[in-house]
């Protein structure tokens, strides 16, 4: 199945950014290079674009989709948690841009191999990396019920955590559960009747999130990637990043808070004695959402936030 990934936000996160504006960009996470591809072709000639993503098949899709720009992009396959290590093996200093596209993409929700979809019957993977780590099979087959009952509490903001995770374990005392048709079933049997009648989505769903973000670690590297792609922006620089639920924008809107913060003295201070300086402004004091035009066209999108700030 050939990568595809439809691009959510993709004419405000690039107005955002200002390429035309010339030097380098960083897109960390490049999926199809549908946001790469349109800072690239704003981009001038003595640009650089470099996009990074940890997904193999995302790569060589990128590469593939920006070959046309020639030098003027470079294509890594990295986690964006690794930025500092990526610029600095390309010998970069000094970024202008950086832009996250956080969470999953369509590919991997559509491609059944992959196991991310509860609606495709698939092996239980949910790596967004697949040349290593753990799986989601060895998530629900290994943890506890204790533990899984935490991470669908924290991951998946589920409430009916505890008769899920029971559900699981016993479903998996049967054998083994090693496919995305079979742990769904099982969640559907852990939740009460009347809150699945009631449920606008898939049952399933928050605990596919849950296990997902577990599998890949998806929200322990945000600040850590965030804060040091601001430490390599040049003054004027901006940071921008799109997120798809609550838990990645509450961490994006925290640190993006912190990093333009000045003065932490307590206020009856009468005089600040920090001396702490912030190191970035706002550049959205609230999110941009997509238009209504845009989630008709791509309902996966209608949860989407995009915030932004620029390097002082």
């Amino acid at each position: 199945m050939e990568f595809s990934h439809v691009s959510v936000l993709l004419r405000e996160a690039v107005d955002t950014l200002e390429p035309a504006r010339g030097g380098v960009f960083v897109d960390c996470t490049a999926g199809g290079g549908g946001h790469s591809f349109e800072i690239a072709r704003l981009l001038p000639d003595d640009g650089l674009l470099v996009s990074i993503d940890r997904d193999g098949d995302a790569v060589k899709t990128a590469a593939a989709r920006l070959a046309p720009f020639g030098g003027k992009c470079r294509v890594v396959r990295s986690n964006y948690t690794e930025i500092g290590s990526v610029l600095d093996s390309l010998g970069i200093e000094k970024i202008n841009g950086v832009l996250w596209d956080l969470g999953v993409s369509s590919f991997q929700l559509d491609e059944s191999s992959r196991g991310f979809s509860y609606s495709l019957d698939a092996p239980l993977d949910m790596r967004m990396d697949t040349s290593g780590g753990i799986t989601a099979a060895d998530v629900v087959n290994t943890y506890s019920a204790e533990e899984l009952k935490r991470i669908l509490f924290e991951y998946g903001e589920e409430k009916f955590a505890p008769q899920i995770a029971r559900s699981i374990v016993a479903e998996r005392e049967r054998s083994p559960i090693a496919t995305t048709g079979r742990l769904a079933d099982a969640i559907v049997r852990g939740m009460p009747a009347a809150a699945r009648r009631s449920e606008a989505q898939h049952p399933a769903k928050r605990t596919f999130q849950a296990i997902r973000i577990e599998v890949n670690g998806e929200l322990d590297g945000i600040e850590p990637s965030i804060r040091a792609a601001v430490e390599r922006l040049a003054p004027g620089g901006v940071a921008a990043a799109i997120s798809f639920h609550s838990l990645e924008d509450r961490i994006v809107k925290t640190t993006f808070a912190d990093l333009c913060r000045g003065c932490v003295c307590p206020p009856e201070f009468p005089v600040c004695v920090c001396g702490r300086k912030p190191a970035a402004e706002h550049v959205t004091k609230k999110p941009i959402v997509p238009s209504a035009s845009e989630t008709a066209e791509n309902p996966r999108a209608r949860s989407a936030k995009l915030r932004a700030i620029r390097k002082l």
